[in-house]
């Protein structure tokens, strides 16, 4: 026998799925606030957690009720030793099927490519606007690869940088760029190894491996080497 039912009412019916859960980490919290009720407004997003640095965003996740259907949004002002270049690939370790998405505004092709090459599914200018910023989450949501409110002629340099930190990241061990990425915050040998934990005549020789690997002639010049390469952040060595 025919049903009679219509299939508009049988659609109307079935559940509908749950939105995606976004975490969203800026490092201003009053950014975060404000993009936290664009996202909220939109019935297919729910955000889950605001944070403002690395830690408390790991420590979020942790706590989350769930772990399925969710996604990471992050901010390139996160700083600090644990920056958000951290963040992306203790995320992307983590949460391996999590979708991650970049954001920030006056970047550098640098900066985009070296979220890329840490584990972002991509990256948004928020020059391009807050419906271009809530769709872009969308899409990556959905496993899309977005690079949205960029110069067309960034895509380049940004395929270029990729390329050159991979071919680093095989070149300088964890520790060499932990090392190069405190020293070029300004510290001495001594004071490198007293927060790393380690004897200042043992930062010296991975200062010593590191100019010989990058084929530098002193620190400034591994710093700059290593900052235009990705290896370490650009706003550590300013």
């Amino acid at each position: 026998m025919q049903s009679l039912t219509n299939p508009g009412e049988q659609a109307a019916d079935r559940p509908l799925p749950p939105p995606t859960g976004v975490v969203l980490a800026d490092a201003f919290p009053v950014i975060g606030a404000a993009l936290s009720l664009l996202i909220d407004a939109e019935p297919d997003l729910e955000v889950l957690a605001v944070t403002a640095s690395s830690r408390e965003t790991i420590e979020a996740v942790r706590k989350l009720p769930r772990r399925s259907g969710v996604m990471a949004v992050i901010g390139l002002n996160i700083g600090g030793e644990e920056d958000c270049y951290w963040l992306i690939r203790r995320i992307r370790e983590e949460f391996p099927t999590w979708p991650i998405l970049a954001f920030g505004s006056n970047g550098d092709p640098m900066a985009v490519s070296r979220a890329l090459f840490f584990g972002t599914d991509g990256f948004v200018d928020m020059s391009a606007g807050a419906e271009a910023f809530v769709d872009a989450i969308r899409r990556t949501a959905h496993k899309e690869v977005v690079l949205e409110g960029l110069p067309a002629d960034w895509l380049i340099p940004i395929a270029d940088g990729i390329d050159r930190q991979r071919e680093g990241a095989s070149v300088l061990t964890d520790r060499e760029r932990q090392v190069l990425s405190v020293a070029a915050q300004g510290f001495t040998a001594r004071q490198i190894g007293s927060r790393l934990g380690l004897r200042e005549r043992t930062v010296t020789t991975h200062l010593s491996r590191i100019y010989k690997k990058l084929g530098a002639a002193g620190r400034l010049h591994a710093i700059d080497r290593a900052a235009r390469s990705g290896l370490i952040s650009r706003r550590a060595s300013e």
